[in-house]
């Protein structure tokens, strides 16, 4: 059910748009919940020198913003509704930000809200040992 939820949340936040005639945004939206129950939406920003920011990292940095690190479950969509896993950078970046992050649980499909763990999509991360200190 929360992945339901976290899926509705994140199809509302798409908004494809152009900023400007470098910037577009709003053509990937991700939702992640943490582990004190708050939901964080993103949205991806591509720009033409690509200082972007996928979807994840933009819902991240509102969670970070609000004081969070621990995610337990993430969801990631296309404007076409699609689920989309986490590209190899935010797979990353969501690795570094807390020990228990590689247990969240990742939509993989609508079909009985298949899920994947970030362990299992990144395994045997360089940093494990230096995180678990």
């Amino acid at each position: 059910m929360e992945f339901e939820k976290l899926y509705i949340q994140a199809k509302n936040t798409l908004n494809p748009r152009d900023i400007s005639p470098f910037i577009s945004a709003g053509s990937v939206a991700s939702a992640i919940l943490t582990d004190k129950g708050k939901v964080y939406l993103g949205v991806c920003i591509d720009t033409a020198c690509s200082l972007g920011m996928c979807a994840e990292r933009n819902a991240v940095a509102n969670m970070i913003t609000n004081g969070e690190c621990k995610i337990t479950k993430l969801v990631c969509l296309s404007s076409t509704g699609e689920i989309l896993t986490p590209c190899g950078a935010c797979r990353e970046y969501l690795m570094q930000l807390h020990k228990t992050n590689g247990e969240m649980e990742i939509l993989k499909s609508l079909d009985n809200f298949a899920t994947v763990s970030l362990n299992e999509l990144l395994p045997d991360w360089w940093g494990k040992k230096q995180i678990n200190v």
